[in-house]
């Protein structure tokens, strides 16, 4: 396996909140060789979902994971179900592609939400919802003159009404902090990921999936009509083959992803839990899932045990020194927006890669030259909505039929290259440095 990153960052997180409150599985790896219909590799919220829709048609379905299924993003992320998945704006996919397909690129993100609150319910999974949609605070007063404009176009984008309030409000809303206002979209909800991953794994194994763990894919061959997919400890032949590895690919697996994703890093710290006196002291109160509008954004919510849940984007490196200037930054940034809390602990931290690519939209297709190899990849630091959507939606055109919700073409555009091959990961450095001017 080549990856781009240092090792550091493929490392197993040891402070992780997730894995705390859900335990994460321990599944055997896969031992010999075996037969199956469709292996999927990478057992996050994409893969699982590909192979519970192939289950539930009736296709035999393998999942193999590196570590343990949950371990790369899907156990890493804030837990945000939200609308997004594309860095590139509505407005630009519709320049892009025209105005039909953003107009479905809005409907599968809406779709995308409702995919997985109905897997929550379908299978009694307590994932410790909260949050009546999304909201975005404003970090500036031009900001604010930003989010009155999305507010205007959220009804004919997305069919609701959103909510604006000003600075004056903040405290009576539970949401106070260095901000100068905010808007609220009713669509999405937070989640504990740990819990709705494990809840999804279930599923999954409950309907007569096999999966896999300690199981890394080291190669892709054709055999005969069929797909090898090689292992340490043995190999799985498949007729058709998943790829859903996102920020965790590997250049060589196959040699086509080389080159064609983009991981970033992001960085999490959860405090303990914060005591009610010192909620109102703060003014934070609210269960509400907030991001503030800087290019290099905070996403941030206080959880239904009173611990609060800070992260940030950023990082491109994984070395010692680069994650020591990480935990300084994001403890530097969470005391400055949220003053009254800068002297609580935090007990957990750690972080993990999402995923971008070149158009800045996901991919979820058919990958070409290799006939019954599919990939999906891309969310953009939205993959608990898009990702779960993504996977199933795939598992939909590996059965041959027509997705069976939105579903844009553009999606199913191959990505092309990042320039600077596996050096690539410094091409944002000049994007942040400029962006770190423009959020102060």
């Amino acid at each position: 396996m080549r990856r781009i990153y240092e090792d550091a960052a493929y490392r197993t997180p040891g402070a992780c909140w997730w894995r705390e409150s859900a335990a994460p599985a321990a599944l055997p790896r896969v031992s010999g060789d075996r037969r199956t219909e469709v292996a999927i590799i990478g057992g996050g919220f994409t893969g699982l979902n590909a192979a519970l829709v192939l289950a539930n048609a009736g296709i035999d379905a393998t999942v193999i994971d590196t570590e343990q299924p949950g371990w790369g993003a899907s156990g890493r992320n804030g837990g945000f179900c939200c609308l997004g998945g594309s860095k590139a704006s509505g407005k630009t996919i519709g320049q892009m592609f025209g105005t039909d397909q953003r107009v479905q690129w809005h409907k599968a993100e809406r779709a995308a939400v409702d995919h997985v609150a109905a897997l929550l319910s379908d299978h009694g999974i307590d994932a410790e919802t909260h949050s009546d949609g999304e909201t975005v605070l404003a970090h500036s007063p031009k900001a604010m003159l930003g989010v009155r404009q999305a507010a205007q176009e959220a009804e004919q984008t997305y069919g609701v009404a959103a909510e604006v309030f000003d600075r004056a409000e903040l405290r009576q809303r539970g949401l106070n902090g260095d901000f100068h206002g905010g808007m609220t979209l009713p669509i999405g909800f937070a989640l504990n990921p740990g819990k709705y991953h494990a809840g999804l794994l279930r599923a999954v194994q409950d309907a007569n999936s096999q999966v896999f763990g300690q199981t890394p894919a080291i190669a892709i061959n054709r055999d005969g009509e069929a797909w090898r997919v090689d292992t340490p400890s043995g190999s799985v032949r498949a007729q058709k083959v998943i790829l859903a590895t996102n920020g965790y690919s590997s250049e060589d697996v196959p040699d086509w992803l080389r080159g064609r994703y983009l991981p970033v890093q992001s960085t999490i710290i959860v405090t303990r839990p914060i005591t009610a006196e010192e909620q109102v002291a703060q003014g934070w109160t609210s269960l509400q899932m907030c991001y503030d509008s800087r290019i290099l954004l905070h996403y941030f919510r206080l959880m239904p045990d009173g611990r609060f849940l800070f992260g940030m984007r950023g990082g491109l490196r994984a070395t010692p020194t680069a994650e020591a200037q990480l935990a300084r930054k994001i403890r530097a940034d969470f005391a400055r927006l949220f003053p009254a809390w800068r002297d609580v602990d935090i007990n957990h931290e750690w972080s993990g890669l999402l995923c971008l690519t070149r158009r800045l939209t996901p991919f979820a297709g058919p990958v070409p030259d290799m006939p019954g190899v599919f990939a999906a990849f891309g969310y953009h630091g939205n993959g608990v909505a898009m990702g779960s959507y993504a996977g199933a939606r795939l598992a939909d055109l590996v059965m041959g039929r027509a997705p069976t919700g939105p579903f844009p073409d553009f999606l199913s555009l191959p990505p092309r290259r990042f320039p600077l091959g596996s050096k690539r990961r410094v091409l944002p450095a000049p994007a942040y440095a400029v962006a770190a001017l423009f959020d102060r």
